[in-house]
């Protein structure tokens, strides 16, 4: 099977009768994307986003509508079963849901299975044994390493490895959760010593997730070429930072608790089938940057291994809450401003022998443009916090706030198919 090919599941003109999907801006029948969820007053359950509506896969496998292979992966509380499952499975359950949503044949029986979204709770959807967090947005790493080292602002390993660390899994929470204002360690320029006490220097950082579906054998990598095998599905991520915790202690083995203190995510994962029409080009390399060595090389990945997301940032301030205002557009630019693809990744991971389990999630870095508009940090926007950006109603910030909420989005479009998108992921400062 070629990967990248699509089906009857991505034809455009194919709606539900779940009136709400059709020109869904998220959720259209064309996306399918799988969660963990509680109805009111019931215990987390799979379940799937339609619409403004939710299926109950524990409701439908209970009434024997999915495919047997399937059925027991989809009885538990996370979605860990099910990613671990071979891509042809998680295939058959697609066009069965797909079938399932669009002829009206089945509304009678699935309309007992589903719920109206606005009355549920949204959970983390996989037990998240492992969290690793890359930094493949080159234009924010120009962007930063200028800041730092104007004239040579990319160390000499970039164009060669996929720059990455090991975050934290414990920390990681559905969009929604709001995050306290962590207390640590900072040395202002002008200090003798450090202080202790809440981030001065608040961030975010506008970065996808990935999430792993089949692992692999500790000691047997996995190649360039299979790595599509072993990629579950998508979300966003945004990796807050404590920029002046981050300052001091990074040197000499990196972030720590600059970024462990939370990691906020989109809650529904928008499946690699759901993303095969978004499928394009990877950019190509700057003339004279080095070529990725063989192992990281692949042709099928060239052509096939970017993704067409347009992502966005928005903020919503307490006072613009306090007016009814709407929030407001930081910044909007495109996925493909990756130096490295999601297989790129995967592979460079597990290159050493590393083994990567089902519901193990990456970040690939923040994600940003090369011109303002598209920065995925306000550590850019601001120019470190030297350059305040003014918000409507007047309020300027270089970071944030208690009270601010940052809002991400994506949404992924591509000629000739339905658009489709991730959700929120939201969250707000609270004070330390």
């Amino acid at each position: 099977m070629i990967w990248w090919a699509t089906d009857a599941t991505h034809d455009p003109a194919r709606i539900s009768w779940v009136d709400s999907a059709n020109g869904h801006a998220d959720f259209p029948i064309q996306n399918l994307p799988f969660g963990i969820f509680s109805p009111a007053g019931g215990a987390p359950r799979l379940g799937v986003a339609i619409g403004d509506c939710i299926v109950d896969l524990l409701a439908c496998a209970n009434a024997d509508l999915l495919p047997k292979a399937v059925a027991t992966a989809c009885s538990g509380d996370t979605l860990n079963a099910l990613m671990a499952l071979p891509a042809s499975a998680r295939r058959a359950l697609r066009h069965r849901l797909s079938d399932l949503l669009s002829d009206s044949a089945h509304a009678g029986r699935m309309k007992l299975h589903l719920h109206d979204a606005a009355d549920c709770a949204l959970h983390l959807p996989a037990r998240i044994g492992d969290y690793t967090d890359f930094y493949v947005g080159i234009h924010h790493a120009n962007n930063i390493g200028r800041q730092f080292r104007p004239d040579n602002p990319l160390l000499p390993n970039y164009k060669y490895v996929p720059i990455g660390y090991h975050g934290r899994a414990s920390s990681v929470r559905p969009s929604g959760e709001p995050v306290r204002r962590p207390k640590g360690q900072r040395k202002p320029p002008e200090a003798d010593a450090p202080l202790f006490g809440p981030s001065a220097r608040l961030d975010y950082e506008l970065e996808l997730g990935v999430w792993i579906g089949a692992g692999n054998k500790l000691g047997d990598p996995i190649p360039i070429t299979d790595a599509v095998d072993h990629i579950a599905g998508f979300c966003l991520l945004n990796d807050w930072s404590a920029r002046d915790f981050q300052a001091w202690e990074y040197q000499p083995l990196g972030p720590f608790l600059a970024k462990n203190f939370q990691t906020t995510i989109s809650p529904w994962v928008v499946t690699a089938e759901a993303m095969l029409p978004f499928r394009m080009a990877q950019p190509a390399r700057p003339q004279g940057d080095p070529a990725p060595l063989p192992y990281l090389w692949d042709e099928a990945d060239q052509r096939h291994g970017a993704l067409a997301l347009t992502l966005e940032v928005s903020i919503l301030t307490a006072a613009m809450r306090q007016r009814g205002d709407a929030p407001h557009r930081l910044s909007s630019g495109p996925a493909s401003n990756m130096y490295w693809t999601v297989h790129q990744i995967v592979t460079h991971h597990t290159s050493n022998g590393c083994n990567l389990n089902p519901g193990d999630l990456l970040g690939t870095g923040t994600i940003s443009a090369p011109e303002r508009g598209g920065y995925g940090s306000l550590m850019e926007l601001s120019a470190g916090g030297r350059e305040p950006l003014v918000l409507p109603g007047g309020e300027t910030r270089t970071f944030l706030e208690d009270g601010d909420e940052i809002i991400l989005k994506a949404t992924a479009a591509a000629p000739g198919f339905a658009p489709i998108g991730f959700g929120d992921c939201r969250a707000r400062i609270m004070p330390a």
